[in-house]
């Protein structure tokens, strides 16, 4: 008998208080976000071509989860929107060619990704954060041709060629306007537990061919309308107050729909050269024109996911100096869990990182101030196991499955001791159960989506449930042991 069928049928009961006291306690559940990002674009991880029937498409969206969950991850990081179109059902964008094989073509047989994507999410008991380019229209090199609904045909006055790219100006009004809606279509209409933009703002530099130089991005017509006349030295100023209007609308309207959704950008990993002393590389804020200091330190976001793809010795962009620096500058006490590359971890031994790279870095991670978190880019290495990575942190450092760390500043109410049978109870609503299950004096974990019946071992000598909110604030539980009938 499954253990949802004792509960129902009343075969497990609450334990007394004096026999809950004579027992030892379950031990602490570990609270840590452990994500790993599904790229979309250019099918890097998913689907693994275009045009792939739908039942294919499933079957590798599964195994991914599978790969996530047995691996002891908790969260799924889903790239949604690509290029100004849609891994999912949308009226203001089209269906992506990465998904169909033609952009504007659902898939077939029809089915909406996103709803998939979140629903198989949650039955493994892993959160589901939908992630967006905030303003490409066509990566480099992409052949196909677009729909007439996309951006470039229906408004073709908010989007510039830039090099092989095609690109929403940010200094259109109406294309950061674009992006917003785009977003809080998704936030309102799917169960989505976080929303996630990446390092693309204004796009990294192109070189001219012929020359070599850098070509600066094309918003003369945006600038001129705003500043005719203006101060060129201004220009860059403009573009960066651009990119802060649109991260500071997001999140404040993210949170007027719904407040406990996560929002979390996941910036390149240098702030600026100099920070701190001795770093060296890529400016952002000069180049991408994101102030993503401002962003951190303002509260502007719910998590920081600083892109720390270097190795922890590299002589210009040391690891731990780095986290520290982020973590220094996060006046408000947001999450940072950091992206790490196992992209580059080698097929073979001397090739790439060794696993042991990707390994020290979370140890060090878990040193640092601060709640424990990491997000892995991107999913491929992480389904073929490769090098051992997926069943080496199974085994050891993520032995032990984990809660997503909580954010009090979006509700700190716990939800109330859940009823018997298991069941969520009035009050602040509980998403997830975490469930511990004893067997002799050995204890195992699960967390498990609320709206699911509880499952856990047939034959527990006890299980503890743990009901948690959206918000990831844990409240009172309930201890429950067989009962004498039926056993």
């Amino acid at each position: 008998m499954s253990i949802a069928a004792l509960l129902a049928c009343c075969a497990l009961s609450a334990s007394p208080p004096q026999a809950a006291a004579a027992r030892p306690a379950p031990p602490p559940i570990p609270r840590e976000f452990r994500a790993a990002w599904v790229a979309t674009v250019a099918n890097i991880d998913w689907p693994s071509k275009p045009g792939l029937p739908s039942g294919v498409q499933q079957e590798e969206a599964r195994a991914i989860l599978d790969r996530l969950a047995a691996s002891h991850f908790n969260a799924v990081i889903f790239q949604v929107r690509p290029a100004a179109d849609a891994l999912y059902d949308s009226k203001l964008e089209p269906w992506s060619y990465y998904l169909s094989g033609v952009q504007g073509q659902a898939p077939e047989p029809y089915y909406d990704p996103l709803t998939f994507w979140v629903d198989e999410a949650h039955a493994r008991g892993l959160q589901l954060h939908a992630w967006f380019n905030p303003f490409r229209a066509k990566q480099a090199n992409a052949k196909y041709e677009a729909a007439a609904s996309h951006v470039s045909k229906a408004h073709p006055e908010r989007v510039r060629a830039y090099g092989d790219l095609l690109w929403m100006d940010p200094g259109e009004p109406s294309a950061r306007a674009q992006t917003l809606e785009v977003v809080l279509d998704v936030v309102r209409r799917y169960d989505v537990d976080g929303i996630h933009l990446d390092d693309y703002f204004y796009p990294y530099p192109v070189a001219d061919p012929a020359t070599k130089a850098e070509i600066d991005f094309p918003d003369d017509a945006s600038w001129g309308r705003e500043h005719p006349g203006g101060d060129p030295a201004a220009r860059a100023d403009w573009r960066r107050d651009n990119m802060s209007r649109l991260i500071r609308g997001l999140y404040e309207e993210i949170k007027r729909a719904k407040p406990h959704v996560l929002f979390g950008i996941s910036p390149f990993g240098i702030p600026r050269p100099g920070k701190p002393a001795g770093v060296v590389g890529f400016d952002q804020y000069a180049k991408l024109y994101a102030d993503t200091e401002t962003w951190l330190a303002s509260g502007w976001v719910d998590y920081w996911t600083p892109q720390l793809y270097w190795k922890i010795d590299a002589p210009g962009q040391p690891f731990r100096p780095l986290l520290d620096y982020w973590i220094a500058i996060n006046a408000k006490g947001r999450h940072v869990w950091p992206g790490l590359s196992v992209s580059r971890v080698g097929r073979q031994p001397g090739q790439g990182y060794e696993p042991e790279e990707i390994l020290n870095q979370i140890k060090i991670i878990r040193e640092a101030p601060g709640d424990d978190g990491v997000v892995l880019f991107s999913m491929k290495p992480v389904l073929q196991d490769r090098r051992g990575i997926a069943a080496t942190l199974a085994e050891g450092l993520f032995r032990e499955p984990a809660l997503v760390p909580a954010s009090p500043w979006l509700g700190d109410r716990a939800p109330a001791a859940p009823g018997l049978p298991i069941r969520p109870t009035p009050g602040e609503p509980t998403a997830w159960w975490a469930v511990q299950s004893r067997k002799g004096d050995a204890w195992t974990t699960r967390i498990q989506t609320s709206s699911r019946p509880l499952d856990a071992p047939n034959d527990a000598d006890e299980i503890v449930v743990t009901p948690v909110s959206r918000t990831g604030v844990a409240g009172p539980n309930v201890t429950l042991e067989p009962a004498r009938a039926g056993r």
